[in-house]
This record gives C-alpha cells, structure tokens and sequence, in this order.
C-alpha cells in the first residue's frame, strides 16, 4: 500500500516519550491501561517511556515518521533483561497506582524481545507496522542476536499473518496476563 507521504523508521529519542506512550497504550489495549493506571494511564506510561531502564524507555524504542510526524512506536529488547527491565515498570506501576502484578516471562535469554508495537489510528494500513517491525527484528540481527521473538494474541490472526509474512513462525504458547498467546521466533538468516 502507498504510505500517503515519506516514511522513515529512526531511533526514538526522550523527545518521541508522548507518542511511544500513545503507541504502548494501543499495543496493551485502552481496557488495560485504565484497569492498571485508572485516567492517568497516559501519563504514568510516558514517565516509564522516559526513563532510561525500563521496558518501554524511549532507549529501547524505535519510531517511525510520515513526513516527519509520529506514525508508530515499537519497543524491543534483549530477553535476558527482561526481569531488571521490568522490575523498574513494576515499581512506577506499584508508586503511581498501589497495584502490585504478577507477569509471566514473555520472553528469556537468547531472544531479542519485540515487547510492543503501535500505529496511531489514523495511520494505519499503510505497513507502518510493517516496516517498524522489521527495523526492529534487523537492528536486533546486526547487533549480533540469532533469535527475534514476538507475543500475538491467538484472537488476532491478521497480525500473526504479518509476522508470518516477515518471518516469524509459532514456537510455542504462553498464558499472558489472562490470555493464550502464540510465542513466535524468527530465526537470523
């Protein structure tokens, strides 16, 4: 499909922390934000956003420009981060809200993690998704990772489409936060 304007994928910056955070919400769904964050959603995922060592930093980001605005977010990391990464999103959540959670490993080791990604809703169709999506799993292969991994929901099978058709494939099932999601892996060529 035609991207309507010039489409460029970058390296977020702290600057990008409003439009991740937008993007973060629509990848976690409006319903769970406000279950956990109540109203403020937005702005407690923007404090996480900004911060430099969490899950959803600004540092493990990357955006993607339609004639130099804010289109999509994707968030991805090395696995083996996972629990110091998190731990740093669960003590905002626990300050910000008073809610403790329990949160089963998405991902481990010997994986780069595709945590999240999002389209503003007047962006989409036009392989934003795509094309972050694929920045991503290639900037985690350059920096030498032989495994990019990614979460979809089983409801969702025109995402698991896309991350077929940039190859990804089912290695397995995980039960994440009360829903069965198919653990998908793309192999390093």
């Amino acid at each position: 499909m035609s991207s309507g304007g010039k489409m460029t994928v970058r390296r977020a910056v702290v600057e990008d922390a409003p439009s991740i955070a937008r993007a973060i919400i629509m990848a976690f769904g409006e319903d769970m934000t406000r279950r956990l964050c109540g109203d403020r959603g937005e702005q407690i995922i923007e404090r996480i956003v900004r911060m430099e060592n969490t899950q959803y930093s600004y540092r493990n980001c990357a955006v993607c420009e339609v004639d130099g605005v804010v289109a999509g977010a994707v968030c991805g990391y090395d696995g083996a981060s996972l629990h110091e990464l998190r731990r740093h999103v669960l003590e905002v959540l626990y300050e910000e809200c008073g809610v403790h959670i329990s949160v089963t490993d998405e991902t481990s080791a010997g994986e780069f993690y595709i945590d999240s990604v999002g389209v503003m809703p007047g962006m989409r169709g036009r392989g934003i998704g795509a094309r972050l999506l694929e920045w991503m799993r290639d900037n985690a292969f350059d920096a030498g990772h032989k495994r990019v991994g990614l979460l979809v929901d089983d409801i969702n099978p025109k995402a698991e489409r896309l991350y077929e058709r940039l190859g990804f494939r089912r290695v397995g099932e995980v039960s994440f936060i009360g829903h069965t999601m198919h653990h998908m892996q793309c192999e390093k060529p």
